[in-house]
């Protein structure tokens, strides 16, 4: 293939072999779109001065080149986008009702289906770079730069422009053929290459993803306060979980899913077609009292290769520390009492502060 920018029937045809390569790069979908967002600058700016986005400070240091493409990586026109699905390859067909149930499971430990295998950045961004130099041998040097959940991108805004899916109420991606267990990771380009046309939104009246975030998250359809949200609160900020919200997090130790597993669309989740997203160390059936009583050098060994790491040991005992507080008067109590008591007295403060109040919540309150 001989292309050139000025030549439509080469550029479409380039466009075309893109999208093969990605699926034997275990890429589910690969669209592309051109690199304006102004439709979406105001709405970022009025989240933004919000405060919405919490102590996520990289969402705001860089303004509006978010939603700038052009401006974050100059000479950008077009932005291949691609999605790859997650749910490990022997999920079963009722994974649903058996992450439903590990919720109502006071000793079990939840770690967001996302989080269970290998680090989906290393992954993605991996398999994007094979694909870009995979191009490049095809048609020699070009400019571009891979993304995946990194820099100031607007990742779920490209993906719906370039026909990937649509934005749900819950503001993830959506889409018929895959729900929203998927990743989504980005090359920003000047080929000048073909545009693909956006999808309709198919939410319609589905109120159910708002209806059941547990911390009321969801302020408004399409609107997610971060500061309220459990994969926040968990993953995100390294300090004190504000007391109010923790009853609300129930077992939740990294991440929630809760919105997802209640989108209809999800009944058509795909699973990935590469072994990395696999479960690693039980994540999938760990209970609580197993993983608190990891050490540093445990934590670290066990979540090695896992996007989990970057949670580090303090803030992962924090949040074990809550779920068990949360498990209330069931039984067991008794090994859930001395579990935390045996770090009532950690050097750290902030773990120091999250079991004092567990064990106090543990005494006084019923199940969650």
């Amino acid at each position: 293939m001989n292309f050139s920018a000025t030549s439509p029937v080469d550029a479409d045809a380039l466009a075309l072999t893109i999208k093969a390569w990605g699926r034997e790069f275990g890429f589910a979908d690969i669209r592309i779109t051109d690199a304006v967002l102004n439709d979406a600058e105001e709405g970022l700016r009025a989240w933004l001065n919000e405060g919405m986005h919490g102590e996520l400070d990289y969402m705001a240091a860089h303004g509006m080149k978010r939603a700038r493409p052009a401006e974050l990586v100059p000479g950008t026109v077009r932005v291949i986008a691609a999605r790859m699905n997650y749910l490990p390859s022997d999920t079963e067909e009722t994974w649903r009702e058996k992450e439903h149930a590990r919720l109502a499971d006071p000793d079990a430990a939840v770690v967001s289906v996302y989080g269970r295998g290998r680090d989906y950045h290393k992954v993605l961004r991996s398999r994007l770079q094979k694909l870009a130099a995979r191009i490049a041998d095809e048609i020699g040097e070009f400019g571009y730069r891979v993304f995946t959940d990194s820099a100031p991108v607007m990742e779920v805004g490209l993906a719906s422009r370039a026909g990937l899916g649509w934005r749900g109420k819950h503001t993830l991606l959506l889409n018929r053929e895959a729900g929203s267990m998927f990743f989504l990771g980005e090359i920003y380009t000047d080929l000048a290459l073909p545009v693909d046309a956006p999808l309709e939104g198919h939410c319609g009246t589905c109120n159910a993803c708002i209806s059941a975030c547990p911390t009321r998250a969801i302020v408004a359809p399409y609107r997610l306060d971060a500061r309220r949200c459990i994969s926040y609160l968990t993953l995100e900020l390294k300090g004190a979980i504000p007391i109010e919200l923790r009853p609300l997090i129930g077992n939740r130790i990294a991440g929630c899913d809760d919105c997802q597993l209640v989108c209809p669309w999800n009944k058509f989740a795909q699973r990935a077609s590469i072994p990395d997203f696999d479960v690693r160390n039980g994540f999938d059936s760990a209970s609580l009292l197993e993983l608190f009583a990891w050490g540093h050098e445990e934590f670290e060994r066990r979540t090695e290769g896992s996007a989990l790491r970057r949670i580090g040991h303090e803030r992962w005992l924090r949040n074990i520390a809550v779920a068990l507080g949360n498990a209330g008067g069931s039984p067991g109590g008794e090994m859930r009492t001395a579990a935390l008591q045996s770090r009532a007295a950690d050097s750290s403060p902030l773990l120091r502060e999250h079991v004092e109040w567990a064990l106090a919540r543990q005494a006084t309150s019923s199940p969650v």
